[in-house]
């Protein structure tokens, strides 16, 4: 297992609060200052990938760190927040010229977070919203689904997903069997959307807080982490 504090934090802020939020990531990278990688986000609902697919009331941040990482000054103006506690088990790419997470290649028989995140070439983009429409469509209707949303450290060019899946057997059936999500990694290669691009997996630790603000639409899944 992996020393690396690695956590997905979420917020959901009233409208009123919108404002305090964008100034806040405007100065977000001093809140930084105690991780070793960090990034803040804005959300969207993933349905589309888009600009018009902004969520201006969810805000999000990953970090690796040595020790736990709070936000106070983000909790002071959430109504509601969820801490997503992570084991790397797979990770290949790069962030921002880094590979942050420290891959264990261990299993679970758990709940499993996947992430990914591309840097869109310009020339690309339109061509890239074209083709993932219809696998946000598929995905949304994936068996073993249990939360989702879209991630991005800009409106148009810099975004990624996050989604909960109740094992990685539903996560690898998704990925490797969806005829439409399929078609997309066989195109991407070829069709070289992506200037940069990272996707990891996740074991999930522990989730701590209101699991609405991830996306949550299983609620099946509150047994299984009652039994936990």
């Amino acid at each position: 297992m992996s020393d690396d504090q690695v956590s997905l934090h979420v917020w959901r802020v009233p409208r009123r609060a919108v404002g305090s939020a964008m100034l806040r990531m405007a100065f977000a990278r001093r809140h930084l200052s105690a991780v070793r990688f960090g990034k803040f986000m804005g959300t969207g609902t993933g349905s589309t990938f888009g600009p018009g697919d902004t969520d201006l009331t969810r805000w999000a941040a990953i970090t690796v760190s040595d020790e736990p990482v709070r936000f106070p000054v983000w909790d002071a103006i959430a109504e509601r927040q969820a801490r997503v506690d992570l084991e790397p088990l797979v990770s290949r790419g790069s962030w921002s010229g880094h590979s942050p997470f420290r891959p264990t290649g261990g299993k679970t028989d758990g709940m499993v977070v996947a992430l990914t995140r591309a840097r869109l070439r310009p020339t690309r983009a339109l061509r890239f919203w074209r083709a993932i429409g219809p696998v946000a469509r598929e995905v949304a209707d994936a068996p073993g689904l249990l939360a989702r949303f879209g991630v991005g450290e800009a409106p148009i060019g810099w975004q990624g997903t996050v989604s909960v899946w109740r094992s990685t057997a539903d996560l690898t059936t998704f990925a490797y069997r969806q005829p439409e999500h399929r078609a997309v990694i066989a195109r991407t290669p070829a069709d070289g959307w992506y200037a940069e691009e990272l996707f990891a997996r996740f074991a999930v630790r522990e989730i701590v807080g209101d699991r609405t603000v991830l996306g949550w639409i299983n609620e099946m899944a509150d047994e299984e982490l009652t039994e936990r």
